[in-house]
């Protein structure tokens, strides 16, 4: 012991040694949770297996739950499930009676991929329907379905569909679809890096409305109001949203960003200050402001459309220098939402709130760790984007039902947690796997903060799915 000031310094660490024990640990018992929404998904397993029947070896359903444990831990890469080879409670929480190894898990994609990325979007509906979680609707009332592509940087490959996206790398494009403000995702379409966003959304659009609707009418019981910026900016898929406004179901609105295209805003601009009822508003020296709307009507729509436009023009920039030339900036929204209901203002911030979907695209790309996808075939990376979505909206589920009660461990006040939190508040915790009599056990540690939360949690799950 050394004195340092004349007090006794303790400081010196201990020698900690290190020894393997005699009974099983886990470092993931968050899996038993995820185990308990695969359960609920049980119809869709079992007609997964009838649709695609095993001679001998590992059945579909088994591959596909072996992969799900896999990506709700924010692994892609199919050689970690060697990992869990002979790991008892990775099947038993997952309820797999067969883990596959790495080669049978990449050969089963590859082969099987098309057929089985059909049967995902049923066990999305199926797990949102059974949880009838709170998806977040807006203070106005709607529940939004944000509809955005963004790019994954899959740079340095020979995969299939990589090419140079608009984000400026080689890579993919897929289009994400979520619905509500906590962004539970009801798609992820890969799609090939050049293609452009509005090309074959109308297929997409079909799928995904109706699915939200019957998912509002279930729970939320709201209007959908879809959100796309102006990459989609096209009368086609305007009558695609329109053609879902169908008797008994809720009702579909729409918000797309305008694309001025060819438009002279110089010209705009002039004709503008020479129209006396123009209402300029002037935030700082050297800015100023007008928005006005116009009626639009496009064909095959009856309702009226309306359209709220906005001009800046700026003199002097925002560090106060003087402009030579005076920046000229033009933007419009386009929408079925009355004017009776939602003035000019509203509709803009409406727009503004749906740029909190790109925490989402984040969430795949760093948490799920979907940046660079796992296989050199595209649809078998479709089918792992479209697992990705149903993973995320399970993490989701998680989140908020574990870690928003005053049980959860301690962590700032919100409304949602972010994937990542879910994983290392729930999906990783430590525990020991105890077979006693005919049970398995769980046993968390007596330091565990989240013990309780997680306890909770799954005597709430297990009650709901028997």
């Amino acid at each position: 012991m050394v004195r340092r000031g004349g007090f006794a310094d303790n400081s010196e660490m201990r020698r900690i040694e290190v020894k393997q024990l005699d009974y099983d640990l886990t470092p993931v018992g968050g899996l038993a949770l995820v185990g308990h929404y695969l359960k609920a998904l049980k119809p869709q397993w079992a007609a997964l297996d009838v649709a695609l029947p095993v001679r001998a070896g590992v059945s579909n359903s088994d591959v596909l739950r072996s992969y799900l444990g896999l990506l709700v831990q924010g692994k892609s890469d199919f050689d970690a499930v060697e990992n869990y080879r002979g790991d008892k409670f990775f099947k038993e929480s997952l309820g797999i009676g067969l883990l596959p190894s790495s080669p049978t898990l990449r050969q089963r994609l590859d082969a099987q991929a098309v057929a089985l990325f059909e049967h995902v979007p049923g066990m999305i509906e199926r797990l949102l329907v059974s949880q009838r979680p709170d998806y977040g609707v807006l203070p106005c009332g709607w529940l939004p379905l944000d509809v955005d592509t963004f790019a994954m940087d899959n740079g340095g490959t020979r995969k299939e569909g990589v090419g140079r996206t608009y984000a400026g790398v080689d890579g993919y494009c897929p289009l994400a679809a979520y619905l509500g403000a906590h962004g539970f995702c009801l798609e992820l379409a890969l799609r090939p890096g050049v293609q452009h966003s509005a090309r074959e959304t109308d297929f997409n659009l079909q799928r995904v409305i109706p699915l939200a609707q019957r998912l509002s009418a279930a729970g939320a019981k709201a209007p959908i109001l879809a959100r796309l910026d102006s990459g989609f900016d096209s009368a086609a898929l305007m009558r695609s949203i329109e053609v879902c406004n169908q008797a008994g179901q809720p009702q579909v609105d729409w918000l797309i960003k305008w694309n001025p295209r060819s438009v002279d805003s110089a010209a705009l601009l002039a004709r503008l200050d020479a129209d006396p009822s123009t209402q300029w508003h002037k935030p700082r020296e050297g800015k100023r402001v007008t928005v006005w709307e116009e009626a639009i009507q496009v064909e095959g729509i009856t309702r009226g459309l309306r359209r709220v436009l906005r001009l800046v023009e700026r003199d002097i920039d925002r560090c106060g220098q003087q402009l030579i030339v005076p920046e000229i900036e033009l933007e419009g929204w386009t929408t079925s939402l009355s004017a009776a209901q939602f003035d000019a203002k509203q509709i803009m911030a409406l727009y503004a709130d749906h740029g909190t979907h790109e925490q989402f695209h984040s969430e795949f790309k760093t948490d799920l760790d979907l940046e660079r996808l796992p296989s050199g075939k595209f649809d078998t990376n479709y089918l792992v984007c479209q697992l990705a979505a149903l993973a995320m909206d399970i993490l989701r589920l998680m989140g908020q039902r574990g870690l928003l009660g005053p049980d959860a461990p301690v962590r700032h006040a919100a409304k949602r947690r972010r994937i990542k939190t879910v994983m290392q508040e729930l999906i990783y915790r430590a525990g020991r796997l105890i077979e006693s009599g005919r049970r398995l056990i769980l046993g968390l540690g007596a330091n565990d903060r989240a013990a309780r939360a997680f306890a909770r949690l799954n005597g709430e799950l297990f009650a709901a799915t028997g």
